[in-house]
């Protein structure tokens, strides 16, 4: 006879399971608007002048996020440190695609949502959640 031990997802683990998913669907939003797949709703998106290496960039970050999303939704330990990681790097791929002629009201959603998540990953309550020192 084999034990099962459930483990106690915080409510909060859970809030950023599903903030990681809505990133990772902001991002495939951008990917297909990239490749011109996708109409531009709130302002150009562009990466540069080479739109092909932004729709890379979005669509693997997007895929990332999955792979995050499962992590936190496991209670994986190393979730925490990745989530933490992949929120700043979509902060700077943001950024930089502001600065190749997207509009700031393009990218609004990414660096809302990202900014969301850095954030609450930093706050104590979810750091002693996944076991990380203060």
């Amino acid at each position: 006879m084999m034990v099962v031990m459930a483990r106690n997802r915080p409510f909060g683990i859970t809030v950023l399971a599903f903030l990681a998913i809505l990133a990772a669907i902001q991002a495939m939003v951008y990917t297909l608007q990239m490749l011109h797949l996708l109409p531009v709703t709130l302002g150009p998106v562009r990466f540069f002048t080479f739109d092909l290496l932004g729709a890379i960039l979005w669509g693997m970050l997007a895929l990332i996020y999955l792979w995050v999303f499962r992590m936190l939704w496991n209670l994986d330990p190393q979730g925490w440190a990745f989530v933490v990681l992949l929120s700043t790097l979509n902060l700077v791929l943001a950024l930089l695609s502001i600065f190749g002629a997207s509009t700031w009201e393009a990218m609004a959603p990414a660096l809302l949502i990202n900014g969301v998540i850095l954030i609450y990953c930093l706050m104590p309550g979810t750091k002693e959640a996944f076991g990380v020192p203060g």
